[in-house]
């Protein structure tokens, strides 16, 4: 959440900043919640005060009478007391929960726009795809190959899902495995794996929680929630702690399957494995001392899109403006591949600063170095990188005019020196066709 100081003292700030986000919160009832906070607070500290003072007097009174009525006396500021404690408990409570709708405002230099029409392409990389043939989609090239199974994900878990065989099975662990190696032994980040049931706390904390319930998937029995990405339960793995200055930066990877209820339309936007209510990611996430963050947020996009370089893929790093930004960034670069079969450029990386926004929902904080006063340090995470649609990228990329898939170098290792990915052997009878 933001700093309450922002509301209080430059509401005006925050109101030009949600018109640029195009995003609503309650500005009005925090700013009255606070100031009547601020009052009750003020007439709790007065009554103590006056209590204090009627101890001192209790103490020196001599006279049995005289005493009895400074007892009673302060029985009932205590009464008072007691009373006005329950209602800033309450208040408390209203404030944090109006508090928790508020999205984190855009950096400086974020450029304002009404939508994802207003996203900048800051640059393309990568070599052009040039084929001799009209490249195939991969959800064609995937089924005659026989690595990519429909039919049968639909009919074991239903619309949106598929099962990967054989070599494309292979494949995806490949690219998890060398990713994780990747950013483990060459960027310095400590692998974790995480849990993928987590308590609302956690989710929370991370700003998933409660704007995008309707997105995720909960066991109402113990309320445990699955996990829509690592940066869940990997962001909250030092709440309500205080790290030493010298601890930071912390930086983690996980790999975890991730599981989102999303409003899934049909048609060629979703064709494929492009999107699913399961799937596979590598995620990368910083803990970092404020002074550093905008330097961690350009390393983190290097990191991603250095993913994209070992494998050879075309892909464009794009600004996202202020429209487009998450509830929970401030600021937010994307790393776009592109599909030549598809004929489209897909999202694999959305690299995010959010500032302290999130170490003041889970309470993250730092120690500087001299013992200073407790201070929250700045989060930030990003894809290393996503899939499937990384594994769509190498496929439509790789693609051989008959049909067969060449196996990126680097990846080789992880397939055994496997260079090409050819015709799976056929198992079992041919499910009945189903639209993808």
């Amino acid at each position: 959440m933001i700093d309450i100081r922002l509301i209080r003292d430059e509401p005006d700030t925050v109101r030009e900043a949600l018109v640029a986000l195009n995003a609503e919160a309650p500005i009005d009832e925090i700013a009255a919640l606070d100031a009547r906070r601020r009052a009750l607070i003020g007439e709790v500290e007065a009554l103590k005060a006056e209590r204090n003072e009627g101890s001192k007097l209790v103490k020196g009174a001599r006279d049995p009478d005289e005493r009895r009525s400074l007892v009673a006396t302060l029985r009932e500021l205590g009464d008072r007391i007691d009373a006005l404690d329950a209602q800033v408990r309450d208040v408390d409570g209203e404030l944090h929960a109006l508090m928790l709708q508020v999205p984190n405002l855009p950096a400086e230099g974020v450029p304002v726009g009404p939508d994802e029409t207003g996203n900048v392409v800051l640059s393309e990389h990568g070599p052009e795809s040039t084929f001799g043939f009209a490249p195939t989609p991969h959800w064609e090239l995937g089924e005659a190959l026989g690595i990519i199974d429909f039919a049968r994900g639909v009919k074991v878990a239903g619309t949106r899902n598929y099962v990967l065989r054989g070599d494309g099975a292979r494949l995806q662990r490949a690219l998890i495995a060398w990713m994780l190696d990747l950013h483990t032994r060459q960027h310095g980040y400590q692998e974790v794996l995480p849990p993928h049931l987590v308590p609302a706390e956690m989710l929370v904390g991370t700003g998933n929680l409660p704007k995008f319930a309707a997105t995720l998937y909960r066991d109402a029995e113990e309320d445990k929630w699955l996990i829509p990405t690592a940066e869940v339960p990997v962001t909250n793995l030092y709440r309500d702690e205080i790290l030493d200055e010298a601890q930071l930066p912390i930086r983690h990877v996980a790999y975890t399957p991730c599981y989102r209820r999303e409003q899934i339309s049909g048609g060629k936007d979703v064709r494929g494995i492009k999107r699913g209510y399961q799937f596979d990611k590598v995620e990368m996430v910083s803990f970092v001392h404020p002074a550093t963050s905008d330097d961690e947020h350009r390393r983190l996009v290097d990191d991603a899109a250095a993913v994209l370089d070992g494998l050879g893929l075309r892909y464009r790093r794009l600004q996202i403006c202020t429209g487009d930004l998450s509830f929970t960034a401030a600021n937010k670069i994307d790393l776009e591949v592109w599909a030549p079969g598809s004929g489209e450029w897909l999202e694999v990386s959305s690299c995010s600063t959010f500032r302290d926004f999130q170490a003041r929902r889970a309470n993250l904080r730092f120690r500087p170095e001299g013992g200073a006063r407790p201070q929250f340090l700045h989060t930030l995470n990003g894809s290393g990188l996503a899939l499937p649609r990384t594994m769509i990228a190498v496929l439509e990329t790789y693609q051989r005019e008959d049909g067969t898939v060449e196996v990126p170098a680097v990846l080789r290792p992880y397939l055994g020196g496997q260079e090409t990915i050819g015709v799976q052997p056929p198992v079992g009878a041919t499910p009945g066709p189903v639209a993808v």
